[in-house]
């Protein structure tokens, strides 16, 4: 029962990485580069990049 808790919470640091990253990089795209889908996509490869660092960390 303890390795199903651990195993959501690895999923609940990337999906916490990707709602963050991906309105973060949607503004952030467009105001500098007036583009929102490179904005957002710039977002969801960083934001699954923190959730999954994060989550390594934590394991």
């Amino acid at each position: 029962m303890m390795g199903k808790y651990k195993k959501t919470k690895g999923t609940t640091y990337l999906a916490v990485g990707l709602g963050m990253g991906f309105p973060l990089g949607a503004v952030l795209g467009l105001t500098i580069v007036d583009n929102l889908a490179i904005g957002a996509g710039i977002g969801l490869v960083l934001g699954t990049t923190v959730g999954t660092a994060i989550d390594s960390n934590k394991n």
